[in-house]
């Protein structure tokens, strides 16, 4: 069973009665498989950010079916997506989106705060995250005394400390410099190779081929679908 399937999905902006209706997505259907890096591209204005945010269940469709895992997430209300958020899916940003005033350790905290994990259990997970991204020495420093590609890796352990279904990278190498861009990549590998499931939206056609396959929107509608190797 896929760890994601998309069924007839289609996402309308505005209001029914409205004359102004923009079909950013209409009627995808798309498998992703468990242990897979998937890149999603386009132009602007393609419909990968609506489709990033469906996914990511910060939004819902207007018509069609989103399952993740045995859940069919289109149905569900909006504290039971936000349960799902937390629990099942792991979000990178090309921001870092740290917390500035906490140490990297607490950053890595913080989802498991929200959902009410001791103590003791959220600073363990966090502890063995950080010394999988290689960042073990700067567990007590803060996001600023960091590089760009130490921030970004620290967003990675983040991203995992709920273990995941679905990993979401948005332009996660969009302000890295050449070659910590390419260390980023070769972690996504090493998650995927670990059974996660990485799903890229980048403009970066590089970025694009190191995945295992590359999902090409135009106007809402999927132009291309094709496995890099």
């Amino acid at each position: 069973m896929p760890i994601a399937a998309l069924r007839q999905l289609t996402k309308i902006y505005g209001d029914p009665d409205s004359r102004v209706r923009v079909h950013a997505l209409r009627g995808l259907d798309i498998d992703f498989e468990e242990a897979e890096s998937v890149a999603i591209c386009g132009q602007s204005g393609s419909g990968k950010s609506t489709l990033m945010n469906l996914l990511g269940c910060l939004d819902r469709p207007t018509g069609g079916q989103y399952r993740l895992g045995d859940v069919d997430v289109a149905d569900l209300n909006d504290d039971q997506l936000s349960d799902i958020r937390g629990r099942r899916i792991g979000f990178i940003f090309q921001n870092f989106n740290l917390i500035p005033q906490l140490t990297i350790l607490e950053n890595l905290e913080v989802p498991l705060f929200y959902q009410g994990c001791p103590q003791k259990e959220r600073q363990d997970k966090a502890s063995v995250l950080v010394e999988l991204v290689g960042l073990s020495d700067r567990a007590a420093h803060r996001p600023s005394e960091l590089s760009g590609g130490q921030q970004q890796r620290v967003a990675i352990a983040r991203a995992l400390i709920n273990d995941p279904l679905l990993i979401l990278a948005d332009e996660p190498t969009g302000n890295l410099d050449t070659a910590t861009g390419a260390m980023i990549l070769r972690i996504f590998d090493d998650l995927r190779e670990r059974g996660k499931t990485i799903i890229v939206v980048t403009h970066e056609q590089d970025v694009a081929e190191h995945c295992e396959r590359i999902i090409t929107l135009r106007d809402g509608q999927i132009l291309t679908d094709a496995r890099t190797h």
